[in-house]
């Protein structure tokens, strides 16, 4: 909270409190000397309430340049904090919903939540001079990461929802040929034999395929043996349903539809590792087994690197940090907290996963937690730790990573 103080605004210097909605924004206008310049107003999300907003500050601001506080609340805040940044540089300062609250807190109203009251409680934070400035340098291609990011995990959840439905669609058909395990060999449907059974599937109207049908439409090598396994599966199968045809038809819908998700997965990803180029991102994928992808994933959700003093606030603010309670002389500590966004945890648990099987100090780690006989998500967390530090060191310094240099400093002795 140190880094977030300044210097208390002086009493006639406009402060504009903006609480967002999906539709609506409430807005105050107040100085500390005069109070409320105007009544609250509430204004449409579209051009005519941004043009309103505009006229009003340039009306009171004054001499002075006007404060303009807003509670970050994800896409609903956003285009309004990029817009007004432009028209006011350096004017608009960023609140998070906790601080929001915390300041009701202090004003009497943390149980009663409504627009007014926090705007109240913005305009109480911004006037003692908390709050983190819009960088807008570094906005347009941050923002686009982080859009390309929840794109990506969203195409993610469509497509294994896509793929889940395929195996139940080709179970339907075939009865048995994309079985667990425990029959045999998984049909994997991301594979080459996968696709050319549902190539065959679709063309032969659910009939058993021989080998040369499944090697003739594979999207790639697929060996003599691994064709006939798959031919002598199928030809064990019970028959096809009745109406095959119908279910024939569904697959092949079903199939374009995971097919164009997974073309849009590569496409994603592509705008993802242009993007964290512009970023100071960028060094993460200097880890081992830490690509664009893991690093522009835990980059859209933690830079700026600077709204983080130190490694431990941006671990508590993955969620992984244990939750604690103090009363007095009573102390408790729970499990993680899961506070913060559940995609910032997956993306350093990610990281911490690719260290894991790549980087020789983290492998040395996992054997000797594992050694604990602690269990494997402990480990993973355990483990996730060591990464968040490591990568805030990474992004502070932007120099790559020295596995001999890590070493060195892990085996330092603090003094």
């Amino acid at each position: 909270m140190g880094d977030l103080l300044r210097k208390a605004l002086s009493g006639d210097r406009l402060v504009v409190a903006i609480d967002p909605g999906k539709v609506q924004h409430r807005v105050w206008l107040s100085t500390d000397a005069a109070g409320l310049l105007v009544e609250p107003l509430t204004l449409p999300v579209l051009r005519d309430g941004l043009e309103a907003l505009t006229g009003l500050v340039e009306q009171h601001a004054g001499g002075q340049p006007p404060l303009i506080a807003i509670e970050a609340t994800g896409a609903l805040h956003r285009v309004w904090t990029q817009e007004l940044s432009r028209r006011f540089p350096d004017a608009v300062r960023v609140f998070a919903p906790s601080e929001t609250t915390a300041a009701r807190a202090q004003l009497g109203s943390r149980r009663v939540k409504t627009d007014d009251r926090d705007c109240a409680a913005l305009t109480y934070l911004a006037r003692q001079g908390h709050g983190r400035p819009v960088l807008a340098d570094q906005d347009d291609a941050h923002d686009g990461l982080l859009t390309a990011v929840r794109f990506r995990r969203g195409l993610l959840a469509e497509r294994k929802a896509a793929q889940q439905r395929l195996h139940d669609q080709v179970h339907g058909l075939c009865p048995g040929l994309s079985a667990p395990p425990g029959h045999g060999r998984k049909l994997d449907l991301t594979g080459v034999a996968g696709q050319a059974v549902l190539d065959c599937l679709i063309d032969l109207g659910g009939r058993p395929a021989a080998v040369r049908s499944l090697q003739a439409r594979a999207r790639g090598r697929l060996r003599t043996s691994d064709a006939a396994y798959w031919s002598e599966r199928w030809k064990a199968c019970l028959p096809p349903p009745p109406d095959v045809d119908v279910r024939v038809d569904r697959l092949a819908r079903s199939t374009a539809r995971w097919r164009q998700l997974n073309e849009d997965l590569e496409r994603v990803e592509a705008d993802m590792t242009r993007l964290l180029a512009l970023t100071d991102g960028q060094i993460l994928t200097t880890l081992p087994g830490v690509k664009a992808v893991r690093a522009a994933c835990f980059s859209a959700f933690t830079l700026p690197i600077d709204r983080f003093p130190t490694a431990e606030h941006l671990y508590s603010a993955t969620g992984l940090a244990p939750s604690r309670y103090e009363s007095s002389s009573l102390r408790k500590r729970g499990g993680i907290s899961r506070q913060g966004l559940p995609e910032h945890r997956d993306a350093l648990m990610g990281i911490a996963w690719g260290l894991s099987q790549f980087c020789g100090p983290f492998i040395e780690r996992e054997e000797q937690l594992r050694a604990r006989h602690m269990s494997p998500i402990q480990i993973r967390v355990s483990l996730a730790r060591h990464a968040c530090r490591l990568v805030f060191r990474m992004l502070t310094t932007q120099e790559p990573f020295d596995e001999q240099r890590y070493r060195r400093a892990r085996h330092q002795v603090r003094q």
